[in-house]
């Protein structure tokens, strides 16, 4: 029998690399990474080292850097140099982007590039902004015109873009539409639907926007993913971690339970994972802790969602009584996540653990598992930076399942 073909992807606007990651996880090979953020390049970096240190068996080097025994430095320097430079740390732009392609072309070595993937920023699409005038100027809302150049520049034979539901109304649902045309122009037939990561496996609701363009001459249409549904809820992702009280930080701990069919089959955890990292919290002061106090109460005795206008008014210390009332929220641990943001890098309480013993926001790892990302995945940064990273995130196990239903059209 002939080699399997191996199919090459460049992602643009990688962030952390939830969708690289899951595009690897089906046998993709990235060209490259291209992202501004220097926090989330050395996160696509480390990630680059695990993936190529695994497929040497060198595992033991990995795992020195995060136990803190060998530098960042140390670990990029034992692996090729090639490795670390597909991630480009550089904002797309009209200033950039010849300079971008040039070191793209260096990396492929003649070989063609079949996918491009990779969302533009989502935040100018967001319905959460959309009060906001400044909207309809914001420079973001273009970014798609760059990555169109990336088409051009490249001719992969499809591309997958993710962004976030607001996208097809912003502006009217002008934006969305000048997107269409704009790729259809570019040679490339667009299809579009919405879908929730919590059908493929994800314990999330996370609806988002996936467009999959074809070549005109080659279009399959937008693929059959298989749904896949878990029955698995939150605290089946929660109950293997060790304690972790409000502003506790265990960088390196041991599970304090065993591998359940959830962690297993998700590839979250596995039998080669020794321990848990990044279980890292932040600190709480005493008047939140009451309101996280009597917000998972309210919860789990009530199944009730506590407004900020419910509170006792001696926990109301906020002047704001007119909006985002729902602004301290639980996470479901009977059931799924609500979607993780990137607003978690500025505060915790609309993602507050559901364990009352606790009384505390969600930790780096738990948020992590929650976008499922497997624990063996490392983000670099401070938490903040880490946060960011993990709630820009496309879920990897949604990403997978994309990936193979293109690996299958393909």
């Amino acid at each position: 029998m002939g080699k399997k073909k191996t199919y090459t992807i460049i992602d643009l606007f990688a962030g952390a690399g939830g969708l690289s990651e899951g595009f690897s996880q089906a046998g993709f090979v990235p060209i490259a990474h291209v992202e501004m953020d220097n926090d989330a390049c050395n996160t696509l970096r480390t990630r680059c080292c695990y993936h190529y240190l695994r497929s040497k068996g060198q595992l033991e080097l990995y795992y020195g850097y995060i136990k803190g025994e060998i530098s960042r430095q140390t670990l990029y320097t034992s692996v090729p140099i090639n490795i670390i430079n597909t991630v480009i740390n550089v904002e797309i732009s009209n200033d950039t982007i010849d300079c971008t392609f040039e070191k793209i072309r260096k990396l492929a070595k003649g070989r063609s590039v079949d996918l491009i993937i990779g969302g533009p920023p989502c935040q100018a699409y967001s319905l959460l902004g959309r009060h906001r005038k400044e909207m309809e100027d914001d420079p973001r809302t273009l970014l798609y015109l760059q990555y169109g150049k990336f088409l051009e520049e490249f001719k992969p034979k499809g591309f997958v873009f993710e962004n976030v539901p607001g996208l097809l109304s912003a502006k009217k649902g002008e934006h969305f539409k000048n997107l269409q045309v704009y790729f259809k122009e570019l040679g490339y037939n667009v299809h579009f639907q919405m879908l929730n990561a919590a059908d493929y496996g994800v314990l999330q609701n996370r609806k988002r926007i996936i467009l999959v363009g074809w070549k005109n001459e080659q279009d399959h249409g937008f693929p059959n993913i298989s749904t896949c549904r878990s029955e698995a809820v939150v605290n089946n992702i929660l109950s293997d971690l060790p304690i972790l009280k409000a502003g506790e930080v265990k960088n390196v701990a041991p599970y304090i339970g065993q591998i359940n069919t959830y962690l297993e089959e998700s590839g979250i955890r596995s039998n080669e994972d020794m321990f848990v990292t990044q279980n890292i919290s932040r600190p709480v002061n005493e008047n939140d802790a009451s309101i996280y106090d009597y917000a998972i109460r309210t919860w789990s005795n009530k199944r009730v969602r506590v407004k900020y206008t419910d509170l006792p008014p001696k926990m109301r210390t906020q002047k704001n009584e007119d909006s985002f009332l729902d602004r301290f929220k639980v996470v479901d641990g009977n059931g799924l996540s609500h979607t993780i943001v990137a607003h978690l890098a500025k505060d915790g309480h609309y993602y507050i653990h559901p364990c009352l013993e606790v009384c505390r926001s969600i930790s780096v790892r738990e948020a992590a598992r929650m976008q499922s990302f497997p624990d063996n995945f490392y983000f670099e940064g401070s938490r903040s930076a880490m946060f960011k990273q993990i709630g820009n995130a496309v879920p990897v196990l949604m990403a997978k399942k994309i990936a193979e239903s293109i690996k299958d059209l393909l």
